[in-house]
């Protein structure tokens, strides 16, 4: 059986109708953003009166960084929600790095939080600084809804642990997906804590309101596109595997079969959440690119054998029923600004450069896929690259591992030789971490851009 999926012409006009001119949201977000940085900081200075002693002092700072806390903690989960304007504009891979980096800061703003907050009441009580955890239990055994708060803050310290680059290396992808969906009850229980023992909410009604008003938003925008989304969606199309085929040695092509597909929305270059209800994968959810422009009733996923659920997609029989989240990610044509494309894959790579090799829009010649693979038999799904680039006149190149295995030299002056005017292509390039950052180097070396080299990379 063969997976070749032939076509492309009607998936090429879908994509030329959605080549706009692209428009980065991110300067309007960033202002937003410190916009309501700029809000908390002057709710805090309105209701902040003249400042004496060491207590006061300390007290006030562990006002802040309480309200600046629960305010980036909102913009944590909101960069989780998977809303289409981020995800697709802003890039699934910046909005992630953003959500780890904000995380981080959370973190810390609530640890400062708590340890100056019982500096400062554990200096007005005189216990001083030797009266620290003494003073801590008696403010969560007798404050109000602060044995929630503190709860939900072990909670984030556990999120935030497993998180962290070294240990979140070291763990399945299934166990830390999972811990980190405690963040959504570390944030409801230190919700209210902010609410009910805020000052600055219990002085100022307005400032209450938009503090419900802003985790309220989050929250809508989480049940929408966590929730309420992928159900209409999965509903609507009913996927479910149609075969399962091996292209290379630990590489296999799983064809998903549904009703209308072609209407899900989804464009070459990006990548769905993938949960197959099959024993060993329904409680996991992976990304993986589509491999093939989206079909009326068919999408093809392509995924290479790295870990516990990808290896055992082999094994998925026709008939399992699929669940899916998407689509997500902006490697996509609109990111184009050139006539000219290059498209640079390494690896398993190849699925969205194999995607968008047969729908950008090109003239003969204009076009042109560099594959890179240890050996040539691990060129997966070389036989539909070739008969595309005869197609349409596409320039179709591979560098693979010599004989006594040195690796192929993908320098600037091979990518000058190779293409004179590689400095006037946009390039779409995809691949593992070392690979994609010494090929960023090459190209940036050869005179391209930074601007038009489009990536994504899940790096943490």
């Amino acid at each position: 059986m063969t997976t070749t999926l032939a076509g492309g012409r009607a998936a090429r006009r879908r994509t030329m109708r959605r080549i706009r001119r692209r428009r980065s949201p991110a300067v309007p977000l960033l202002l937003a953003v410190w916009a309501g940085a700029a809000g908390v900081l002057w709710l805090w200075w309105r209701n902040t009166p003249a400042i004496s002693g060491t207590a006061a002092q300390v007290l006030g700072a562990g006002r802040i960084t309480g309200l600046l806390a629960g305010y980036l903690m909102a913009l944590v989960v909101l960069q989780t929600a998977r809303v289409p304007a981020l995800e697709r504009r802003v890039g699934s891979d910046r909005v992630a790095r953003r959500h780890a980096m904000t995380g981080r800061y959370t973190l810390f703003l609530v640890l400062a939080h708590i340890l100056l907050t019982m500096w400062g009441y554990a200096l007005r009580s005189g216990r001083g600084v030797g009266g620290l955890v003494a003073q801590t239990t008696e403010s969560v055994n007798g404050l109000p809804g602060l044995g929630k708060a503190a709860l939900g803050t072990g909670l984030l310290v556990i999120v935030g642990l497993l998180s962290a680059g070294p240990v979140r290396r070291r763990i399945p992808y299934d166990i830390w997906y999972h811990v980190h969906l405690l963040t959504y009850p570390a944030v409801f229980l230190t919700f209210w804590h902010q609410i009910g023992t805020g000052n600055d909410f219990a002085v100022e009604p307005l400032a209450r309101t938009a503090w419900y008003a802003l985790y309220g938003t989050v929250t809508a925008l989480v049940v929408w596109y966590r929730v309420l989304t992928p159900l209409r969606l999965n509903l609507r199309h009913r996927m479910r595997v149609e075969a399962v085929v091996e292209e290379t040695p630990g590489i296999v092509s799983v064809l998903i079969g549904g009703r209308k597909l072609h209407r899900i929305g989804a464009e070459a270059g990006q990548f769905f959440r993938w949960r197959f209800l099959a024993p060993g994968t329904r409680f996991s959810s992976h990304p993986y690119s589509l491999s093939a422009a989206p079909r009326p009733r068919t999408l093809r996923i392509t995924v290479k054998a790295v870990g516990d659920h990808s290896a055992r997609l082999r094994e998925l029989t026709p008939g399992t029923r699929v669940w899916a989240e998407g689509p997500y990610g902006a490697l996509t044509a609109r990111r184009r600004s050139r006539g000219k494309v290059l498209l640079v894959a390494g690896g398993v790579g190849i699925t969205p450069m194999r995607a968008l090799f047969e729908t950008l829009p090109a003239a003969s010649g204009d076009l042109t896929l560099l594959y890179r693979a240890t050996s040539t038999r691990d060129l997966a799904l070389w036989g539909e690259l070739a008969a595309i680039a005869d197609a349409r006149g596409a320039r179709l190149m591979y560098a693979v591992n010599g004989p006594d295995g040195a690796r192929p030299d993908i320098s600037a002056q091979t990518l000058t030789r190779k293409i004179p005017d590689v400095d006037r292509h946009d390039v779409f390039l995809c691949g593992p971490p070392g690979f994609a950052r010494s090929v960023h180097e090459a190209l940036r070396g050869a005179g391209v851009p930074a601007r038009r080299i489009h990536h994504e990379s899940f790096e943490m």
